[in-house]
């Protein structure tokens, strides 16, 4: 059976590499029985964060989310799957491209759920931005 949700050009593998992977459990959940928005926000915030602090070499801040699209509802028991792919790097800021793609019940065709940019600043012991360092 044909999957009713993918668009005739829609990809069928993550942009990325894959930075965490959860259980959606019920302690998520909406009144409806889907995940939260801010639950999946939070996880694609930490999948990001951990992908810009090794560039950064350093700690990073998470300062803008821009373009979030959620594109599908989250169930209990799905696997949730974060992938980060680098957009840019700034003097101080690096732009991570963002995906969460699910496996229903932790099986079958990965389907993409949200999408987002993250915008990370890198920063000093004392909490302001500082330069990144070459790679």
């Amino acid at each position: 059976m044909q999957n009713v949700y993918r668009e005739p050009n829609e990809r069928v593998e993550p942009r990325g590499d894959l930075a965490s992977r959860t259980l959606a459990m019920p302690a998520n959940m909406n009144p409806r029985g889907d995940m939260f928005g801010g639950w999946i926000m939070a996880l694609m915030d930490a999948a990001a964060a951990m992908t810009a602090t090794p560039l950064a070499k350093g700690r990073v801040v998470t300062v803008a989310v821009s373009n979030i699209n959620f594109l599908r509802p989250v169930a209990v028991g799905d696997a949730v799957c974060c992938y980060t792919d680098v957009e840019r790097i700034g003097q101080t800021s690096i732009t991570l491209h963002v995906e969460v793609w699910v496996l229903r019940q932790g099986q079958g065709q990965r389907v993409r759920v949200t999408d987002a940019e993250f915008t990370f600043v890198a920063v000093d012991d004392d909490g302001r931005p500082r330069r990144l360092e070459a790679a």
